[in-house]
């Protein structure tokens, strides 16, 4: 057979023309991106670098992802080398070497707690495979009335309709509100600073929590509940805030007392972001089933992953049975060989120590930058994980005006000259659409001359938007 060559006709001529004509050239179509975001070219470090020239200083990782920064050779190495030995083979037919180690290293670093790994692409998907995992347990041990899940305002656990039927955040979820599940129940988030009542100790505000979770069991059923689902330290939908001293505890006793599961979502707060490897480490509790991503992989690779606990583990060996979850890129061994590579460095370079270190120097400082602006309410975190809320009025806490959009503001001053800084922004901490906040996750080697002048960036970037002792009059909705 003849080489193919195309029809000869005045497209065919139209579509050679693009073809060879200079991305750059005069003669070169209009961009079909107008508008799009800035071009990044290149990233080393800590630094992203744009097309316009400009040197951008990452102090969140994207959301919280890119735990070692830009350009590591080691974990380049691996990848290639992975993907030249065995770039993919079907989960279902084949294992590799390279899903093998990291399956066993996870396995060791919660000490045996956790029995099994399935190793999948993105939080998303690891949290709908927990919520199916979940309720195939109960199917296994004869008890398929349990379809129920308890999960939390202002939360937020992924995309896909099973995760975002679990989520809490409103504005994520409104478009979509019609195709959710109608399985998923709530109850309130652990936010003390909206929620502790005056002088309310941690061991009376997590006793009322709990009677909130069992009332909640209570009214469904607790034969009909599966699992209660939840960030150890809240993300996106609240920034940064972690759970009050003996919180977990006293929701995992109610979980216990009605046979349910308990599901902690480590996507974003797990593999070291809070200074623990596993958030759960600082609980005080090992849950059923635990999701972990963005910090596994550290954004070399898309890889999340679900860890199994014993418990589980028992009744699915008893049974004889799998899990009946699967998808194409599970397992994947490029994949695995690139989080394997991440959480090698991080032990080996002893960066959780780190964590912890830059963290209280992080925490300090923001503290000292931003704690005396009137319109900044509470500054709160864990490890490198840091959120920074702004209010219209400190003494009552009463969140600015939605429309507003004080919080991606403050975003795009920051990412603007001469800050030139990435930090992530939200709204909803305050319920609903409402409540404005930033996020400082920077990454796990970050040094402590990097965390000063991030903080210096940022407080620059809030004044810019808020003024030093705030300027509400002249601010206008978007």
């Amino acid at each position: 057979m003849g080489a193919y060559s195309l029809p000869k006709g005045p497209l065919t001529s139209q579509i050679i023309n693009v073809l060879e004509t200079p991305p750059h050239s005069p003669e070169a179509p209009a961009s079909p991106h107008p508008e799009s975001r800035p071009l990044v070219v290149s990233a080393q470090g800590h630094h992203l670098f744009l097309e316009d020239g400009r040197q951008i200083l990452d102090a969140c990782g994207g959301a919280a992802v890119s735990c070692l920064g830009y350009g590591n050779q080691e974990i380049i190495e691996a990848v290639a080398s992975q993907a030249a030995e065995v770039p993919y083979v079907p989960w279902a037919f084949f294992d590799t070497y390279s899903t093998r180690r990291l399956s066993d290293w996870l396995i060791k670093s919660t000490g045996g707690a956790m029995g099994k790994v399935y190793i999948m692409s993105s939080g998303s998907d690891a949290v709908e495979g927990s919520l199916k995992l979940a309720r195939e347990y109960f199917v296994w041990k004869g008890e398929a009335r349990r379809v129920n899940f308890i999960a939390r305002q202002s939360s937020y656990h992924g995309t896909t309709l099973g995760a975002l039927s679990l989520s809490g955040h409103a504005a994520r979820r409104g478009p979509f509100e019609d195709l959710l599940s109608r399985h998923v129940h709530r109850v309130s988030s652990c936010n003390p600073y909206r929620q502790r009542h005056p002088g309310e100790s941690d061991a009376a505000f997590c006793a009322r929590k709990a009677q909130e979770l069992e009332d909640v069991f209570l009214r469904l059923g607790p034969e009909t509940v599966a699992a209660f689902v939840a960030e150890p330290v809240v993300g996106a939908a609240l920034g940064c805030v972690p759970s009050v001293p003996g919180y977990f505890q006293a929701m995992k006793s109610v979980c216990d007392k009605y046979g349910a599961l308990l599901i902690l979502d480590e996507i974003m707060s797990g593999m070291g972001r809070t200074g623990t490897l596993h958030a759960w480490e600082q609980e005080g509790v090992v849950p059923d089933i635990q999701t972990i991503g963005k910090g596994l992989g550290g954004g070399y690779q898309p890889v999340s992953a679900v860890l199994v606990g014993r418990r589980i583990l028992d009744q699915m060996e008893k049974c004889g049975a799998a899990f009946n979850n699967g998808h194409t890129y599970q397992d994947f061994p490029v994949a695995a060989a690139a989080a394997l590579k991440v959480q090698e460095i991080i032990q080996e370079r002893n960066l959780l120590a780190n964590v912890v270190a830059q963290g209280e120097f992080l925490s300090r400082r923001l503290k000292e930058r931003l704690g005396g602006h009137p319109n900044v309410a509470d500054i709160r975190g864990r490890g490198l994980f840091w959120g920074v809320e702004f209010v219209k009025d400190r003494a009552t806490k009463e969140p600015f005006d939605e429309g507003l959009l004080i919080a991606k503001r403050i975003h795009e001053a920051a990412l603007s000259e001469p800050f030139n800084l990435m930090v992530y922004y939200g709204q909803g901490c305050a319920g609903g659409r409402k409540g404005d906040h930033v996020m400082l996750c920077p990454a796990y080697d970050v040094s402590g001359e990097e965390v000063e002048d991030m903080v210096e960036r940022i407080g620059g970037a809030v004044e810019e938007v808020l003024g030093a002792q705030g300027k509400l009059d002249k601010l206008e909705k978007l």
